[in-house]
């Protein structure tokens, strides 16, 4: 287990989001990116805003600092707002990536809430990318369910097509 490691497997976190948002979400209608659904986090809009919200909060741990606002539920298509939100969430987390070394992957640096202060940062990045593959299968299923045409999200592809 190493950093560099783990920036792949961030890589292909970003790269598989950011195909997901542009291909998927980016040409859906309003109605559409909103619709109330029973399922998971709600909505297509609110399943995005809980996966960015959920990697911002661990590395905003793993970086002890707060995390920062998401973007209030609105009446008005605020995608643009969503997405400057994601990118700046996305480079934070490059940030911390590009600083990691091997030998943070065994500490503890997480002081709140109880339940996490024995995680190791290797602990949590896995999770991270686990709980986004987790969100972008649910995701994938509403934009199918809407007739949307998906992509792949496999890891494996990404590594065909990256390699």
């Amino acid at each position: 287990m190493n950093a560099n490691a783990f920036r792949h497997f961030y890589n292909y976190h970003f790269a598989v989001n950011r195909k997901i948002w542009d291909t998927c979400i980016t040409p859906l209608s309003y109605e559409q990116f909103t619709q109330p659904v029973d399922y998971s986090q709600g909505s297509i809009r609110e399943q995005i805003i809980h996966l960015i919200g959920a990697d911002d909060v661990w590395f905003s741990a793993l970086r002890g600092v707060e995390p920062s606002e998401p973007p209030p539920p609105g009446s008005v298509d605020d995608r643009e707002t969503i997405r400057a939100y994601w990118d700046c969430v996305e480079q934070n987390m490059r940030d911390y990536l590009a600083e990691l070394q091997d030998d943070i992957l065994f500490t503890e640096p997480i002081k709140e809430p109880d339940e996490d202060q024995g995680l190791l940062v290797w602990q949590v990045l896995l999770h991270v990318v686990n709980h986004g593959t987790d969100h972008r299968a649910q995701l994938l299923l509403l934009l199918h369910d809407l007739g949307v045409e998906t992509p792949y999200q496999d890891y494996i592809f990404y590594v065909y097509e990256t390699m």
